[in-house]
């Protein structure tokens, strides 16, 4: 059988040493008799759990204490509603920087709320697809907050600069790129990060918030995404998804083993270096993504004849490269290569393509 790599955009592969790890652990979670997922959320056990995950990501993202940290359920989707709810504090509108999908949806969401301004992005140059700079994005000075995406899984377009506004509250959608990179923390007052690519399973959603803006929750906030409760109560206010919150705790502890996000970043750096060297050097693979702008997580591709898709997806799937399907939106290709894809995974998928072609190019 040959080895299957999984290239969807989430859930997505999880590190093979730490689901060695849960398996082990799954009958007899610390020889205490029963699984972790039997286990109270109150329990001293789990509460140590809980500790050492908060402790392992802010070693990672080098997390300043004046930012709180909070497990949080409902996606990033629930956070385009908690976020204006929670921090509108008294303004009408927010700017939502449009560079894709996602930051849309967000911005769709937000409308609910108040009057966001969307501030498209986008731009065609020479047949290349770009995203404009920070220094030209047009923010509103009456603007409660600005939110971005810096990557967008669906149009395989990345944001690597990191904002420097003056007097604004900066939130990053971060749901595909959290661990995939160094960033720096100071730069922002909100990051939030669905699991299912880049952390864990799917169920839980890290936040990383600036102490000082928890005490803008408003009282008409539902509790179960009201930062001020979800803080109060360690992110316990309900009962949170332990499993999940308990395998992202191993995955963090997996990437402190790596050597940390600088060296997952230079990894990450030359898998996608090498998948879209095979793209630019074929006339049968193509990509119209300007090369500053190429997302590193989510590599999108046309093949040069559409008829084809079928049968690529057909054989590869058949050779364990999974789940290459393009989103509807855009169609072609998109391999997602998170964190857990190993290079192996890219070198075998270049190994494919380059075979494809020389059989239907």
């Amino acid at each position: 059988m040959n080895k299957v790599y999984n290239f969807s955009a989430g859930p997505a592969m999880i590190p093979k040493d730490v689901i060695y790890q849960a398996k082990k652990e799954l009958q007899n979670w610390k020889k205490i008799g029963c699984s972790i997922m039997e286990i109270s959320h109150r329990s001293e056990e789990f509460i140590q759990v809980a500790l050492e995950a908060e402790k392992d990501l802010r070693d990672l993202l080098k997390i300043p204490d004046s930012f709180k940290v909070l497990f949080c359920q409902g996606g990033a989707r629930g956070q385009f509603s908690a976020i204006p709810m929670n921090l509108l504090n008294n303004s009408g509108t927010a700017d939502y920087i449009n560079s894709g999908y996602w930051s849309n949806c967000a911005f769709i969401e937000a409308k609910k709320y108040c009057t966001p301004r969307s501030i498209f992005i986008k731009k065609n140059y020479n047949e290349k697809e770009s995203l404009l700079p920070m220094n030209q994005w047009n923010i509103n000075k009456n603007a409660a907050y600005v939110h971005y995406c810096p990557n967008e899984t669906i149009d395989g377009l990345s944001i690597y600069e990191e904002p420097v506004f003056k007097d604004k509250i900066i939130i990053g959608d971060f749901s595909s790129v959290i661990l995939s990179r160094v960033i720096n923390v100071k730069n922002y007052d909100l990051i939030y990060a669905g699991a299912q690519k880049n952390i864990g399973p799917a169920g839980i959603t890290i936040i990383i918030i600036r102490e000082k803006l928890i005490r803008y929750s408003s009282n008409i906030v539902p509790s179960i995404l009201d930062y001020q409760k979800i803080s109060e109560n360690n992110s316990m206010f309900n009962t949170p998804p332990t499993f999940s919150w308990y395998l992202s705790g191993l995955v963090f502890k997996w990437l402190k083993k790596q050597g940390g996000l600088k060296e997952i970043e230079k990894l990450n750096q030359k898998k996608s270096d090498l998948l879209y060297k095979k793209i630019d050097d074929s006339d049968f693979y193509i990509n119209k993504i300007d090369s500053k702008n190429r997302s590193q997580m989510n590599v999108v591709f046309h093949l040069i004849d559409p008829k084809l898709n079928e049968i690529f997806l057909k054989e590869a799937s058949e050779l364990g490269l999974n789940y290459l399907k393009g989103h509807s939106i855009v169609g072609g290709m998109r391999a997602s290569i998170y964190n857990a894809m190993p290079l192996e995974g890219i070198k075998s998928l270049i190994k494919f393509m380059s075979y494809f072609e020389n059989r239907y190019g």
